[in-house]
């Protein structure tokens, strides 16, 4: 098989990358992704509005590191004038490719048209991609979703009208924007689209791509060049590296230990304390806890600690009664069976 390439970027054979998620895909997070295979990534989305007015959490937003690499910036944003500028911006940060965000679903970007709002008006989203691609060096790449809703699935159209202008690669999330995140995603239209003998440039695939064996059908049954991986990645960065060794061996990975678990959450919480500082390193790294000891027995007593104490010290030594405690229990259970 080729390998992919999105501009100079060499990606290798069906690569896996890492959605941007708001809240979520900052460099501490990513950094744990990046340490257990994933092939690309990107930062959260970022303002196009924001950026221009030099808002403090825009800027912040475009914080990348070489170990990130290769890495892009998405954007959003209605007005045109404004994501050709703040996609200047975004370059001077030296990002590996620029990526526009026509996918985002909620009311706070759509309504105001933006994100996925845009499948409501092709000739603009046209436009705006247009400009993008004449501004800056960088590849250009885009997310967007099947349609607007069920009678307006026309990413098709979108595909190639985008092609066309210049885009470098899609990434096609296998819902429409009146779904939000409910129901399964359809990968059929995403097929269709990376079928096409007019499209030249890599589709991949978004949208509950949860396990091994549903990245092999994205690949097997519908064609896509690699897949794009969202809230499975969320406090399980090993999905990317659980991945690739099935698809090499036909074999699954041992699950990650308590001892593992603890291990990822601990570089995750030094990396966002490196990145953010005492005290919103610790805030923010709250709302991961629990994704990374979901279903582990006896964990809930441990999170009403983790998620209230403000000392590293302390959060710490949570961390390390975790480890002893629950991974000897884990031990004795893996013996007794």
């Amino acid at each position: 098989m080729e390998t992919v390439r999105i501009g100079s970027i060499d990606l290798g054979v069906f690569p896996l990358l890492l959605a941007p998620m708001e809240d979520v895909s900052d460099p501490p997070f990513r950094l744990v992704c990046k340490q257990y295979g994933a092939d690309m990534m990107y930062t959260e989305f970022i303002s196009s509005e924001g950026l221009i007015r030099d808002a403090v959490k825009s800027k912040q937003k475009l914080d990348i590191f070489e170990y990130e690499r290769p890495i892009g910036i998405q954007l959003f944003g209605s007005d045109i004038d404004s994501m050709r500028e703040a996609a200047i911006i975004a370059a001077q940060a030296q990002p590996d490719l620029i990526d526009i965000n026509y996918g985002c679903p909620v009311k706070n970007v759509a309504c105001k048209g933006a994100g996925a709002a845009l499948l409501q008006d092709i000739p603009k989203m046209v436009a705006m991609t247009s400009e993008i691609v004449k501004c800056t060096t960088l590849p250009v790449t885009v997310k967007t979703r099947l349609g607007w809703d069920d009678n307006t699935k026309n990413i098709e159209e979108v595909a190639e009208r985008l092609q066309d202008i210049g885009i470098q690669a899609l990434t096609i999330h296998g819902r429409t924007r009146a779904q939000l995140y409910k129901g399964p995603a359809v990968w059929e239209l995403i097929g269709k689209v990376k079928n096409n003998p007019r499209i030249k440039i890599p589709i991949f695939g978004n949208g509950d791509v949860d396990s091994p064996e549903k990245a092999i059908e994205m690949q097997r049954t519908f064609g896509v060049d690699g897949v794009m991986i969202g809230r499975a990645s969320i406090g399980y960065p090993w999905i990317f590296n659980e991945i690739k060794h099935f698809m090499r061996t036909g074999k699954h990975l041992a699950p990650p230990t308590i001892a593992d678990r603890v291990k990822v959450c601990r570089t995750h919480l030094n990396a966002s304390i490196e990145w953010k500082g005492p005290v919103l390193g610790i805030i923010e790294m709250r709302r991961h806890y629990t994704n990374y000891f979901k279903g582990i027995p006896h964990f809930k007593d441990y999170r009403m600690q983790l998620v209230t104490l403000n000392q590293f010290e302390a959060v710490s030594a949570v961390l390390d009664e975790i480890e002893q405690v629950l991974g000897n229990t884990e031990l004795h259970l893996t013996l007794n069976n």
